[in-house]
């Protein structure tokens, strides 16, 4: 039986779900976004905020249509769809979501801080067909709000009146900013007072990966994604939960171009030791019930096809 993988080229033969592809971000940029909370000299000449991280970070062609790059990579590697940020104005991700309604979908970043103008927004973009889910960087907030926060809960309860998902980051941040407010322990709190909500976590959760293995276990509406992680990196307690119990909680995630090639992503995952089963759950399955794509992109064709 052939395996997950095109050996020669590492291409999928899955139609593999990104539940987590970024867009190009300047150096300038991020220092606005992360103004005050990340203070060290030696990040601020970095083109990503942790860039200690990721020595290797993808370059992307300035002159270039991202989304025209974005979608060749895609193919390049068998990745059917893709989750991408969408704000309202911006350069690239709402544009791609429009162009491509069959293989892109929105993810909003919320600020906690902003109130029922962002609120708002997030409204617009799912009313408008661009978003399939919301997202929060607790440790990125300015100033930075828990994950079990009073002002995260507004955020919580719209995602549960639109019945989509919830991505959070957790763990010890990347940049160099403070790290409690991304404490996994918060996530018992919310996922107890909001047990409809679909909460996806990001970027690991280290050094509490064992906790929120247990966390998943006790929240049937918990799960984790293995974004900004290399597959040779990913936690072992992950991987061991993955092929445990877990099997329907671990959404594969990449992080092209922040801080991570497709390329390199996919010349590693084919070490990892799973069975067929639990590979269409892992680049697949999962992600397809978790974010609602099969009946989104379906809604996508429908309506193109009415244009």
């Amino acid at each position: 039986m052939a395996g997950p993988f095109d050996v020669h080229t590492n291409r999928a033969r899955i139609g593999v779900i990104d539940t987590m592809v970024t867009v190009p971000l300047s150096r300038d940029a991020w220092k606005v976004a992360f103004a005050g909370l990340v203070r060290d000299a030696a990040t601020s000449t970095d083109r990503h905020p942790a860039g200690h991280l990721f020595g290797d970070v993808p370059e992307v062609d300035g002159a270039a249509d991202f989304v025209e790059v974005l979608i060749a990579e895609m193919d390049r590697f068998g990745v059917e769809h893709a989750l991408l940020p969408v704000a309202e104005g911006d350069e690239w991700g709402c544009r791609g979501v429009r162009e491509h309604p069959d293989r892109l979908h929105g993810v909003v970043l919320v600020d906690p801080n902003g109130g029922r103008a962002s609120l708002a927004a997030l409204d617009r973009l799912v009313a408008d067909g661009l978003a399939v889910a919301a997202a929060v960087f607790p440790a990125g907030t300015s100033p930075q709000v828990p994950l079990d926060a009073a002002p995260m809960y507004p955020i919580y309860a719209r995602c549960v009146d639109h019945d989509i998902a919830v991505l959070v980051n957790v763990g010890v941040p990347g940049p160099r900013m403070p790290m409690a407010t991304q404490h996994v322990a918060g996530l018992d709190r919310v996922c107890h007072d909001f047990d409809e909500l679909r909460i996806v976590t990001r970027h690991g959760g280290e050094p509490w990966e064992d906790l929120l293995v247990a966390l998943m276990r006790r929240h049937p509406n918990l799960y984790f994604s293995t974004s900004a992680f290399a597959p040779r990196h990913y936690p072992q307690a992950i991987l061991d939960y993955a092929m445990d119990d877990g099997a329907h909680k671990v959404l594969y995630a990449g992080y092209f171009p922040s801080g991570l090639s497709l390329e390199r992503i996919f010349a590693e995952l084919p070490s990892l030791p799973f069975d067929d089963a639990l590979w269409s759950r892992f680049l697949r399955d999962n992600a397809m019930a978790v974010f609602g794509l099969d009946a989104h992109a379906t809604a996508a064709r429908t309506s193109g096809s009415q244009t």
